[in-house]
């Protein structure tokens, strides 16, 4: 309930009483106006005179106050007097004053009349935590630490291990608390609609301050400032309020909108008390308190990310110096200065800060602190994380921590508080892990080792259960623990850790263990495993082994009956059967022994949500399966006797009574099913065929009184079956008495209710009354677990004790039972199916292996037969055709196969039609806008390479552009791309001359190597040396007549030297001219400078500058690439030529000796990425390999067994060549091993023959001058060979150097394009404005225009005007004239006639009877302006 103090004590806000004086006038107001209203609607005429004068004297009355109002602004003395009048006194709260929390808390609703006790339920002890939660942790002091669970916040002495509760005022729950930098006061943020927010004093626990209005659903974050003084608050969907107050006067001092997403923390700056930080959901935000001209507002700036990723920001700290520092959720930090990211901080290697999400930054003793997910605590430098600064693109810095303290494995820290013990600094550790840890962070020789002060479970609770016959509860979660609690001594007795996380737990029944020491726990990886829980102290003492603990638990079995999570765990009522089900639609059956033995499984038709066996009160033992898709199923307990040996687990012939549920809330009230319990029986067909269809309706409805938006998540019945407990979504537990044992509408009026849990996520998973229901256990999805009291005395509970179970006989010398580790494991019912399968197998293979063994045997005597058939005379051998028993045989299969291949060719045909478009498609998009590919061309000898410019086609609109007049005014400006084409020019035909000149170079060489085979060696060495003596005399010549000249050139330059005071005319003639006619040119940097008409830039021209550019640069790169492609070309060429010289060369060194024969060169090779378009070529071979190497590289991974031999020889055939690959190698082999062996034969009967008579000395001179030829030969092509491969690297180089100097001008010439692209874009934007302004203009010169048209009227017709004035004035001086005349002299009524003529006769209107409805106005002149009044006047 909220509280409800009297009106005398606590006084009104200013704010309040404010709005209580503005309302009266606000209803005066609108009173006055309904009665002018009535007033104007009379339809009676003879009242339109009077309405008239009221009107009138309303103007009159508005007039005055306006003068008056008008006067005092203009007098000193009357505007004083406001000032004088007595200012409203603003009360404020009394520093004394006290809620009182009797007053505040929530209290249980209780059906009114109902009789039942509002204490039903007492809250005995709190067993959980609520890890997930961001911040769920504040230190007081050393001693007392706070948390909250549910709607409870729980205060822990350490020391004592005691704890006491504050709960929340609404029920709704809790969202946030903070404590005071004084540690006197802390703040707790409530859930609910319009939440509170509630100061507490500590440590008296008293309600201090209660803050209303500052969210509308929950608190998520508050902070308070460095004083004290102010509270900021955030709140949660749907507004995410950000809220100053003045906490001590409940007032709000400033407030605006947060975010547009979650927000998750809220902070003051500790250094500057006007500025404020937010983060959340891919955000960060700076607020300041800035006073403008309207008052104080909250002005927030988002950060921005820029070039970083988007990241969630959990934690940050504000340095002293205005920056902060922030996580991201990779592990770097984050360095913020005026909204930007300034630098991302990272470890050396540009390894993260943390592995995982930065959850908090704290700023001690000048030191950076930062917590990890990771289980890291690292300390960082201050001044260098504050001096740090981007190094590079990457906007990375790497630094290394100080200190760093891992706290354990498996360890994900969320938030660190830190309190002083006895001097020295400690800080407590939030586990979302589900623990709880005192940690030393002084890194020193003494520093102590991280100490785990409690464990929990993490997240959501699966299953509780309770023993049987003492005060103990088992639970079990996600996060892969059991634990065993005593709810009489509250503490935790022992817990064990597994594999896999618990989804379903029960503790087994007397009748099954009597003692109460075992449990069955269900994991959902769909493993069971059977826990023995005991007392240490009743085993033997083995040596090395010390019995300390309270309790412990041991593994009996384990048996994984389904393939995924276990849902329900139910023992049969006389213990001789347990049930499970699971997610996988199954339910399996195990006879109960010493050892659980499986009986069988049903399948259902949906995922398995509970199972109940039946009462001692049904005659029958059957099994009720309720399923997640609205079925329900009635089975009978199945016998282990009656099932036979077969090869399946599957129970199908068991009698199933089915119950499909069918809405009928619809045809009730509508909406969803929630708000009712249904009472429904089970048809008489229990064989049901089609029983997916069918739709069962319930006979009776009992309603359940506000559940119609928060369901009932969980019933439970206590042992007496005298009350119903009910776990709601929201986290209510509800109690319903049960006086007549039975569920009717009339019982289930009047119940308890009770907010436990955490209304938001906090939905309740389990409930359990312990076995003489004293009390009551609940576990919630908020990781809570709550122990109370049922109506029971506590003087009775300090006399109860819980007894833990003593051990089996011998079960220290049991070998430990053996676990299901692997996730992947079979089940009982695969594992079942694979023996199976197995026996089937190894039948299978014993047949085949039979049938081998025959024909084995048959192909041997086959063999025999043909060995026998050699060995008879040839005229009595049988014919191969003879051994054919029918040729049609093979004719008929040769012709199956032929179908079957047509049959394949037709069945792939649309496939193959498929892939030829997809690959027409993708060389249209790829390949086809491709004017040239990467082609990389390598030197024979050395390590250098070229590569071509990867070029798109470029468009037809820049060649189109490209033939306008403009494009070559735009391109000839610049001078660097001239002379950079001439260069490229120029370079490429001197490469191109010495390409040809050494292509005829080779070509005389060839044909002069041709004539040496005829010519001898005398005649070439004489030759040569006369060539070589020409040559000289020739260069001599050549070099004198240079001399001779040059000193010509020197005389003749003498010659002609003018004097030092000579003058060229000409150069005086044109200075002279040019100071007589040289005109005022302004410089563009000075004020008055305009740029001309003709050389102002527009966005048309730069977008003709930017195609220009673009087929420039393109020209480039299309002609580099042209010499790339030609030294390709020329490469294969080369390596052709070389080829055919190696030939020559092997031909030459077969008439040599092997001592004489030099060592061949390599013929190059062309590599793969120098003709890339080979790899867009391919046929039915090349593909037919793919698939085998694919089909090979499959068939490795797989494992499969066969014969080395075998393996070894598939991997040869299928990375064997293809036909057509084979086919010239082996043709070129075969004409090459003919003519080996043809000039082998052709040599052998020389050699012979020499050997047969000795040589003569003609024959000896003509061998010897024949090997001398052979070996300059040889020499000679040898040189030739290296020499075309070092002018080919040659080549390579200098064009490799070109390309780099190309490649520095495309990097200016990218610069140079994006640089225009902004300019075109500013451009783009200038334009839209000066054509929004010169739209403006022209609107104000057409109406300039107008106005000029109409002075010209008005002008007429003043001029007119001062015509027939000046034509009046005429005639009044005539008419003066006339009178004077008509007067005479001396006329003693002159006087009185004249002021008669001059006297002004004043015309009235007769007052006209109807008037018109319409607006009146009235014109006022005041000192300084005019106005005007103005009403409407209606006539009916």
């Amino acid at each position: 309930m909220e509280a409800a103090p009297g009106k005398e004590d606590v006084p009104s806000s200013p704010g309040e009483q404010e709005g209580a004086d503005e309302k009266p006038a606000e209803g005066a107001q609108a009173d006055h106006s309904g009665v002018q209203e009535s007033k104007t609607s009379l339809p009676k005429e003879s009242l339109i005179a009077e309405e008239e004068e009221e009107e009138l004297e309303q103007v009159e009355s508005d007039v005055d106050q306006i003068q008056e109002d008008v006067e005092e602004q203009h007098d000193p003395e009357v505007r004083s007097e406001p000032e004088k009048r007595p200012e409203k006194v603003e009360k404020k709260i009394s520093e004394t004053f006290y809620y009182k929390y009797e007053d505040l808390y929530s209290r249980p609703f209780v059906t009114e009349d109902s009789g039942i006790p509002i204490n039903l339920l007492t809250l005995e002890h709190s067993f959980g935590y609520d890890c997930m939660r961001t911040v769920n942790l504040l230190m007081m002091d050393s001693q007392t630490l706070l948390y909250i669970a549910g709607n409870h916040v729980v205060l822990l002495d350490l020391k004592t291990k005691s704890q006491s509760y504050l709960r929340s005022s609404s029920g709704g729950g809790i969202g946030v608390i903070t404590a005071h930098p004084t540690k006197q006061y802390f703040a707790v943020g409530e859930k609910g609609k319009k939440p509170n927010l509630i100061i507490y004093e500590y440590p008296s626990l008293r309600p201090y301050r209660i803050l209303r209005g500052g969210t509308e659903e929950a608190y998520v974050s508050a902070d308070f400032n460095h004083s004290g003084t102010l509270l900021a608050s955030v709140g949660s969907n749907p507004d995410y309020m950000l809220t100053i107050w003045d906490w001590k006067q409940e007032k709000i001092v400033l407030r605006s909108k947060a975010f547009s997403q979650d927000v998750y923390k809220v902070t003051f700056s500790p250094d500057n008390e006007e500025q404020l930080t937010t983060s959340g959901t891919g955000h960060i935000k700076f607020w300041k308190m800035a006073l403008t001209f309207t008052g104080l507002k909250l002005q927030g700036a988002l950060g921005r990310f820029g070039k970083t990723a988007v990241t969630d920001v959990i934690g940050y700290v504000e340095l002293p110096d205005g920056k902060v520092i922030s996580g991201a959720e990779w592990g770097n930090l984050l360095l913020w200065e005026g909204g930007l990211i300034k630098v991302e901080l990272c470890r050396a290697g540009h390894k993260p800060c943390h592995s995982g999400p930065v959850s908090q930054l704290i700023l001690d003793e000048g030191e950076l602190v930062t917590v990890g997910k990771d289980g890291f605590v690292r300390v960082w430098d201050i001044e260098t994380v504050d001096a740090a600064d981007t190094v590079d693109e990457t906007g990375l810095l790497e630094m290394e921590p100080m200190n760093e303290l891992l706290v354990g494995k498996n360890v994900s820290l969320s938030f660190m508080a830190k309190v002083h013990d006895r001097g020295q600094p400690i800080w407590y550790a939030q586990d979302a892990n589900g623990a709880l840890w005192k940690l030393d962070l002084t890194f020193s020789n003494i520093t102590r080792d991280p100490e785990c002060l409690y464990t929990f479970h993490s997240g959501k609770i699966e299953a509780v259960s309770v023993s049987p016959v003492t005060y103990l509860m088992a639970t079990t979660a996600l996060d892969r623990s059991v634990r065993i609690y005593d709810f009489i001594s509250k503490s935790q007795l022992s817990e064990i850790k597994f594999k896999q996380g618990g989804t379903a737990l029960t503790w087994a029944p007397r009748v099954v263990n009597p003692k109460g020491g075992l449990i069955a726990v269900g994991f959902e990886d769909g493993v069971v495993r059977i826990i023995e829980v005991y007392d240490p102290k009743g085993l033997a003492i083995v040596a090395g082994r010390t019995n300390t603990g309270k309790a412990e638990m041991n593994l009996k079995q384990a048996f994984k009956p389904h393939t995924t999570a276990v849902t329900a765990l139910a023992y049969e009522r006389n213990g001789d059967v347990l049930a499970t089900g699971s997610k996988d639609k199954t339910v399996f059956f195990f006879a109960v022994e010493d050892k659980y033995e499986p009986i069988g499984f049903i399948c259902v038709p949906g995922p398995v949500q509970a199972l109940q066996w039946s009462p001692p009160s049904h005659v029958k033992s059957t099994l009720l399966v309720l399923c997640e898709n609205g079925f329900v199923l009635q089975v009978p307990a199945p016998h282990p006797e009656e099932e036979g040996p077969m090869s399946t687990y599957q129970i199908k012939n068991l009698p199933t009574q089915y119950f499909h549920f069918y809405s009928i809330k619809s045809r009730i009230k509508g909406g969803y099913d929630s708000g009712f319990l249904y009472h429904c029986v089970f048809s008489s067909d229990e064989y049901h065929d089609n029983f997916e269809n069918r739709q069962d309706e319930p006979f009776e409805v009992i309603h359940m009184e506000d559940t119609d938006d928060n369901p009932i998540h969980q019933i439970s019945f206590c042992t007496s079956k005298l009350l119903m407990f009910c776990g709601m979504q929201n986290g209510a537990l509800r109690v319903y008495p049960l006086r007549e044992k039975d569920l009717s509408a009339n019982t289930l009026k009047e119940y308890w209710s009770f907010s436990v849990h955490d209304n938001d996520y906090g939905q309740i998973q389990g409930i359990c009354s312990s076995y003489d229901d004293r009390f009551l256990i609940t576990c919630g999805g908020d990781g809570n677990i709550f122990a109370f009291n049922i109506l029971s005395p506590e003087d009775v509970h300090k006399e109860l004790k819980a007894k833990i179970p003593s051990p089996r006989s011998g079960l220290e010398k049991e070998k430990a039972a053996e676990d299901i580790e692997d996730p992947n494991a079979y089940s009982i019912e695969k594992a079942k199916q694979k023996k199976e399968y197995e026996q089937i197998m190894k039948k299978a293979e014993d047949k085949k292996s039979k049938k081998r063994e025959e024909l084995s045997a048959l192909r041997h005597e086959f063999l025999s037969l043909l060995q026998k058939n050699q060995e008879l005379p040839k005229h009595m051998q049988l014919h191969r055709e003879q051994y054919e028993m029918d040729h049609r045989i093979f004719e008929e299969l040769d012709r199956q196969t032929a179908q079957r291949i047509q049959l394949m060719q037709k069945e792939m045909a649309w496939e193959q039609e498929k892939h030829l478009t997809g690959l027409q498609k993708l060389q249209n998009r790829f390949r086809d806008s491709l004017e040239f590919d990467a082609v990389i061309v390598h030197a024979i000898q050395s390590n250098h390479k070229i590569s071509t410019y990867r070029l798109l086609a470029i468009s037809e609109k820049c060649y189109q552009d490209k033939q306008r007049s403009t494009w070559k005014k735009t391109v000839l400006k610049q001078e660097w791309k001239e002379t950079e084409q001439r260069k490229i020019l120029s370079k490429t035909e001197h490469m191109q001359r010495t390409t040809a000149a050494r292509v005829v170079e080779g070509e005389s060489e060839a044909e002069k190597l041709k004539k040496s085979e005829v010519r001898t060696v005398t005649t070439r060495l004489i030759a040569n040396q006369r060539e070589q003596i020409k040559r000289i005399v020739e260069k001599s010549d050549k070099v004198r007549a240079k001399i001779m000249k040059r000193k010509e050139e020197w005389e003749e330059l003498y010659k002609n030297k003018p004097t030092d005071d000579y003058e060229n005319p000409k150069d005086a003639q044109d200075i002279e001219e040019a100071q007589e006619n040289m005109g005022d040119y302004k410089l563009k940097t000075a004020a008055d400078y305009r740029v001309p008409e003709h050389k102002r830039m527009n966005a048309e021209k730069k977008m003709m500058q930017l195609a220009s550019l673009e087929v420039l640069i393109h020209e480039k790169k299309a002609n580099m690439n042209k010499q790339i492609m030609s030294l390709r070309d020329l490469k294969v060429s080369i390596i052709d030529e070389i080829k055919c010289l190696v030939q020559e060369l092997k031909s030459i060194q077969a008439a040599l000796d092997l001592s004489e024969q030099l060592p061949l060169p390599p013929i190059p090779q062309l590599h793969p990425d120098e003709v890339p378009e080979k790899k867009f070529q391919f046929d039915s071979d090349i593909l037919l390999k793919f698939k085998h190497e694919q089909e090979a590289k499959a068939k490795l991974q797989e494992q499969l067994e066969g014969s080395p031999s075998f393996g070894v020889f598939r991997e040869r055939f299928l990375h064997g060549p293809s036909l057509r690959e084979t086919e010239p190698v082996t043709r070129a082999a075969s004409v090459r091993s003919m003519k080996i062996v043809s000039s082998v034969v052709t040599e052998q009967p020389k050699v012979f023959e020499i050997e047969k008579a000795e040589p003569t000395e003609t024959e000896l001179e003509i061998l010897k001058r024949e090997k001398i030829r052979n070996i300059y030969l040889q020499e000679t092509l040898i040189k030739r060979i290296n020499a075309l491969v070092i002018n080919f690297d040659a080549e390579l180089r200098f064009l490799r150097h070109m390309k780099l100097k190309l490649d520095v001008q495309m990097k200016c010439a990218d610069l140079c394009h994006i640089t225009w692209f902004e300019e075109l874009l500013l451009l783009k934007n200038f334009e839209k404005h000066e054509d929004l302004l010169q739209g403006r203009v022209n609107t104000l010169l057409s109406e300039q225009k107008a106005m000029q048209q109409k002075l010209n009227s008005y002008l007429a017709q003043m001029k007119d005007r001062k015509y027939e004035i000046a034509k009046l004035q005429d005639c009044e001086e005539s008419l003066y004239a006339t009178f004077q005349a008509s007067l005479g002299e001396n006329n003693k009524f002159a006087r009185f006639l004249t002021k008669v003529l001059k006297k002004k006769i004043k015309r009235t209107k007769k007052k006209e009877v109807k008037r018109e409805a319409g607006w009146r106005h009235f014109f006022f002149f005041f000192p300084g302006l005019w106005i005007c009044y103005t009403y409407f006047l209606a006539i009916k």
